[in-house]
């Protein structure tokens, strides 16, 4: 074993069938001298949770989906790998004494309660759900605080931004500089946007994600929430926080100091350096990934994003300046606006539209404790359902 660690570090994985935890696996995999599997979790996908808990052999699972829970005991417990179902068991063993990091990898709100147990029994945080601290930024971090945890960004741009920032805790920052693609549909106005179908938008040109990220990446919803979780990891006021686009994914973010020096964190778009990055923290482990050639990128480009055609960015930097439960507001609307347009109920630029009207109608709460943000996530998800 190598010397990076006293101990290889215990890993608990929720999501671990969707698009980060398996290339999770796949670091975890890589690194096995470094890691282990203790806890993998999945919602409905138990065909592949259970090759997974095969593979890695980990200490329990658990599938949320309660009916499937046969399938996956009478599968797994001929291994001896501790089996549950249903969501109060997801949020009981992510505090099981043996994990050291939690791996966040849940879709939407379904991360916040689970990530909030797992730092109650102080658990480090790799978060790579954004919604968390989109919804419930202040009271998550002032819990880490009080509970002496760490959360290590897994989204490229904020694992970017931290990057920047090591060596320099005594330097403030003056702004940082949030990098987008503008997916698929960049450079397109509203007339085009119309009528387009999710099979377009789901062809993201750089990154291979699921279909809730991938969405909110072509509607700019993935950079507004980015924006709101920048505010949380890393202190700033919205004023310090900009977005520009940069269709070829190669520069992830940029952190601007006080003396005018930019620091930027490089490298060709693939989500296993920036998990492998939270995982070894602060180590960095050698590994095989592909390498980046400049030859290959001559030209490194950067714009202004649309916001008048991308109104969801805009909603998002309105949220956050409200502050209370609006970010709350605006990201479950956006969770029903995404899967009705997955399923071919609204047009892709009426997403925006029913944010907005979930923002307006929506009661505003300005110091909402966690059962208010509970309730304001089941109210807004009610009002957007019959605003359809």
């Amino acid at each position: 074993m190598s010397s990076f660690f006293e101990k290889k570090r215990n890993i608990a994985i929720l999501g671990s069938t969707g698009s980060i935890g398996t290339q999770a696996l796949e670091v975890i995999a890589e690194q096995q001298e470094h890691f282990e599997v203790s806890l993998l979790t999945a919602r409905r996908n138990a065909d592949l949770l259970i090759q997974q808990a095969i593979a890695f052999k980990p200490n329990t699972v658990v599938i949320t989906e309660e009916s499937l829970y046969d399938k996956v005991f009478d599968a797994l417990d001929p291994h001896g790998i501790k089996v549950y179902a249903g969501n109060n068991a997801l949020n009981s063993v992510v505090q099981m004494d043996e994990i050291d990091i939690v791996l966040t990898a849940l879709v939407g709100y379904s991360g916040v309660i689970p990530t909030i147990k797992a730092i109650e029994a102080k658990k480090h945080i790799a978060l790579a759900n954004k919604e968390t601290l989109v919804v419930a930024g202040e009271i998550i971090t002032r819990l880490a605080e009080e509970n002496g945890v760490s959360i290590l960004p897994v989204d490229s741009e904020h694992s970017a931004i931290f990057q920047c920032l090591v060596g320099e805790e005594y330097n403030p920052i003056e702004r940082i500089i949030l990098t987008a693609s503008g997916g698929p549909f960049r450079g397109k106005k509203a007339e085009e946007l119309a009528h387009v179908t999710k099979a377009q938008a789901l062809k993201h040109p750089n990154w291979d994600m699921g279909a809730k990220v991938t969405i909110d990446s072509a509607s700019l919803m993935n950079k507004g929430l980015e924006v709101i979780e920048a505010k949380w990891l890393f202190d700033l006021h919205t004023d310090q926080i900009d977005v520009v686009v940069h269709p070829q994914s190669i520069v992830h973010s940029m952190v601007e100091f006080e003396d005018s020096s930019i620091k930027a964190q490089l490298g060709l778009p693939d989500m296993r350096v920036p998990i492998q990055y939270a995982l070894g923290f602060p180590k960095r482990m050698k590994n095989k990934f592909p390498r980046f050639n400049f030859m290959d990128y001559p030209n490194l480009t950067f714009e202004q994003p649309d916001t008048k055609t991308f109104r969801n960015l805009q909603l998002a930097y309105a949220a956050i300046e409200k502050g209370g439960n609006m970010p709350c507001i605006l990201n479950a609307a956006n969770e029903i606006a995404v899967q009705a347009f997955l399923e071919d109920r609204i047009g892709f630029l009426n997403m925006s539209d029913l944010i907005e009207k979930c923002m307006q109608s929506g009661e505003f709460i300005a110091q909402p404790s966690l059962e208010d943000l509970i309730n304001t996530d089941k109210v807004i998800r009610n009002l957007a359902s019959e605003l359809i």
